[in-house]
């Protein structure tokens, strides 16, 4: 049993509310169960110098933790003039999971920072940014569409959402939260496109080494898991 009482394959009640900043271009309050994160996009009209008179533009995104997003306050990080290593491979994987989807070329010469700010965490807080970051990612293009900028259907290829999967308690299970993420013999993220395309794997055997059979068992986990939340990013947007 696991400890929330959901089933193996049960995935937690996952919301999307749009257009949470008035600000932005682009922005979407994502929950998955009590995970809660704050996507927001913004365009700037120029690209990063490397990409000067390529006719392409850019998506990037950057990653944050709130202090009290955990149970402890941790220190900000911008306190510590750096960021720590696990957010740059949080952001660098949720940049790569978004422009897996996009044509820059498409795009044209402009930059989307997709912003993912952590308000509460509980496990599985990357996948349910590439997730939100998506619908946020997806009202920016709508924006720019309605003035005339660019065409969504254009630049914006597919949909890409992500889930987590484990072994706990020796059972394969889908999207954990902390206390299963805290004690799992085996963790792993799936990035996948709506059509089903995998963008990328991370996955690592936290005790003894895992295997093909029980990978196999996880990758089903969450084909079938990226594919809910596509028709939940479908609903949410429709």
């Amino acid at each position: 049993m696991r400890p929330s009482g959901r089933q193996l394959n049960q995935m937690r009640k996952v919301s999307f509310e749009r257009n949470f900043s008035k600000h932005a271009e682009g922005s979407c309050l994502v929950k998955f169960g009590d995970t809660h994160v704050l996507c927001t996009a913004s365009l700037e009209e120029k690209t990063p110098p490397w990409l000067r008179n390529s006719g392409k533009g850019w998506v990037t995104a950057e990653y944050g933790m709130l202090p009290r997003a955990t149970g402890d306050r941790m220190k900000r990080e911008a306190a510590a003039g750096k960021q720590g290593g696990r957010t740059q491979e949080i952001q660098r994987l949720i940049g790569r999971s978004l422009r897996a989807v996009v044509d820059l070329e498409a795009l044209g010469e402009k930059q989307i920072t997709v912003d993912c700010d952590v308000i509460q965490a509980d496990g599985g807080t990357r996948t349910a940014s590439i997730t939100g970051g998506w619908i946020a990612l997806y009202d920016c293009l709508k924006w720019m569409e309605a003035r005339s900028m660019i065409k969504v259907e254009k630049v914006l290829k597919d949909h890409v959402a992500a889930i987590s999967c484990g072994i706990f308690a020796n059972q394969p299970v889908i999207d954990l939260d902390y206390l299963e993420d805290s004690a799992a013999e085996t963790d792993a993220n799936f990035v996948m496109t709506g059509s089903g395309g995998i963008v990328e794997i991370q996955g690592t055997a936290e005790g003894a080494p895992f295997s093909q059979e029980e990978f196999l068992k996880l990758l089903a986990l969450a084909q079938d898991g990226t594919q809910e939340l596509v028709a939940l990013q479908k609903q949410a947007i429709a």
